[in-house]
């Protein structure tokens, strides 16, 4: 069989599966299996498939069919331009999430610019935290985007600080990134004194349980991102297959109704963002007219909305007030 014959079948298979992005998740799969890249599936469409590949591709392709996510049978998934790998421990990162690094980064150029300083380009100094990391997209990216940056990515998921971990040294950050296993912001103790000068920062490695945090002045973040569990438990029998009975529920749902992590969340980046810092938030589809009041008080302000390429309400910012 030529490599031609067996995209056609498997597109055709996958089809009838009604599968999702029938066509990519083919392509996908033979890549895989092939160890090649889509100019050289179409530049040799006669090339002869090994029976061992062509075995391995058509058992993808079975697995496929019956819901397993593309990314969970490769296991990679790509994210601002870098390659993460992926497993059932972490939510597949998805596009939509990209745009919380725009925001992140958008609103941290236009603080320095609103004080008169120079954009920090390569983020010297700035005091980052991903809350619910997953496989640390979110943290690996801003520290590629952010290389003078300290971040610390913390999950509930001992499982997912391992994925993330791995990412992180894939692509050179691990050194940067200070991995936490505990509920949003918990191992961080809230600030005693919000006033005060920030106190030189300790990055030494830290235990799963061990806060990276010796006194309070030191206490002081520049940016809190997250994209916290926000799907309903009530909406999960309208999820598909591959969501549904793929990917953690510890990532997927954040209470009966989805929105309820949110007042949490806020009220700890509150204690630990320095005044002037930013809390950047992804949102579930439906969640903002639960979300937006949440910032309706004097701890926030500066607080924008921006839409994802559906129109939909994706990622929330907001700045915390001296």
């Amino acid at each position: 069989m030529d490599v031609r014959t067996a995209l056609k079948q498997g597109i055709a298979q996958l089809r009838e599966a009604h599968v999702p992005s029938y066509t990519l998740a083919a392509e996908l799969l033979l890549l895989h299996v092939l160890g090649r890249d889509r100019a050289w599936l179409y530049a040799h469409p006669e090339a002869e498939l090994a029976p061992p590949d062509a075995q391995r591709f058509a058992a993808l392709l079975a697995r496929r069919a019956a819901g397993e996510p593309t990314q969970h049978l490769t296991g990679k998934q790509e994210f601002w331009g870098l390659e993460f790998e992926v497993t059932p421990d972490v939510l597949i990162p998805r596009p939509e999430t990209e745009h919380l690094v725009e925001v992140a980064l958008d609103r941290l150029a236009v603080r320095e610019i609103r004080a008169s300083r120079p954009p920090k380009t390569q983020g010297a100094g700035l005091l980052i935290a991903d809350v619910g990391t997953g496989s640390g997209c979110l943290a690996v990216t801003l520290a590629k985007e952010l290389p003078g940056a300290t971040i610390f990515a913390t999950d509930v998921s001992a499982a997912a600080l391992a994925v993330a971990r791995r990412n992180a040294t894939r692509h050179g950050v691990a050194a940067r990134i200070h991995f936490l296993a505990c509920h949003l912001l918990d191992a961080l103790p809230p600030v005693g004194a919000r006033h005060a000068v920030p106190a030189p920062f300790d990055i030494s490695p830290v235990t799963n349980h061990q806060s990276p945090v010796t006194s309070p002045e030191s206490r002081f973040l520049d940016l809190i991102v997250s994209n916290p569990p926000y799907i309903g438990r009530r909406e999960a029998p309208t999820l598909p297959r591959e969501v549904r009975e793929h990917e953690p529920e510890l990532a997927l749902y954040g209470g009966e109704e989805g929105y309820e992590l949110y007042a949490d969340l806020i009220a700890q980046a509150a204690a630990h963002l320095k005044p002037g810092g930013l809390l950047v938030l992804e949102l579930g589809h439906d969640s903002l007219p639960a979300v937006r009041p949440l910032f309706d008080f004097p701890a926030w302000t500066n607080v924008a909305v921006t839409n994802d390429l559906a129109g939909i309400p994706r990622v929330l910012a907001a700045e915390r007030t001296s």
